[in-house]
C-alpha cells in the first residue's frame, strides 16, 4: 500500500522566467472559482487561474506570490503553475503599487465617459493584490515577514 507523499514539488513559471521551484508542504492558489487548498496526495486536476495571491508553506514559513491568470496542474506529488504573470512578494515595488492603486481609483471615480471601466477595475485589483502580497512578504504592514500563526487569509 502506497503512502501519501510528505511534500509537493511546486513550480511556478511565466513566459519570462521561473519564479519558484521547491518542495512545499501546502499551497493555496487562486482558482477561477475560488482559492484551492492543495496538500500532498491531492487528486489530479487542471484548472484556470485568476488574478490573486498564491501562497505556499514550507514547514512553518509561508511565502507569497502574485499571480495574474494562467493555468495550474495538480498531481499527488507536484503542482505546476503556468502563470501569465507572477512575482514574489519581496520583488514588489510598494510605492509603484500604491501609485497604480490611486490612479485606478481616480479613473473609477471619474465622470469621463471615455474611461475604460473594465481596464481600470483590473488595474485596481492588480494594485491591491500587489500591496497585499508585499505586506505579507515583509513590506509595509507585515508584522513578521513570512511567518503566520495559521493559514493565510485571502481578500475577495
Amino acid at each position: 500500500m502506497a503512502l501519501l507523499p510528505e511534500s509537493l514539488e511546486l513550480q511556478v513559471v511565466t513566459p519570462a522566467r521561473q519564479i519558484v521551484r521547491e518542495d512545499v508542504h501546502e499551497a493555496q492558489v487562486p482558482g477561477r472559482n475560488g482559492y484551492l487548498g492543495i496538500l500532498p496526495g491531492h487528486a489530479p486536476l487542471l484548472g484556470e487561474l485568476r488574478l490573486g495571491e498564491l501562497s505556499y508553506r514550507k514547514g512553518t514559513v509561508w511565502s507569497f506570490l502574485t499571480v495574474f491568470g494562467g493555468f495550474v496542474e495538480v498531481l499527488p506529488d507536484r503542482i505546476i503553475v503556468l502563470a501569465d504573470m507572477a512575482e514574489r512578494g519581496e520583488e514588489i515595488d510598494v510605492e509603484r503599487a500604491r501609485e497604480a492603486r490611486q490612479r485606478a481609483e481616480e479613473r473609477l471615480q471619474s465622470k469621463d465617459p471615455d474611461v475604460d471601466w473594465t481596464r481600470a477595475q483590473v488595474a485596481l485589483e492588480r494594485a491591491v493584490i500587489r500591496l497585499q502580497v508585499a505586506g505579507k512578504a515583509g513590506g509595509a504592514g507585515a508584522a513578521t515577514p513570512g511567518r503566520l500563526p495559521e493559514a493565510p487569509t485571502h481578500a475577495p
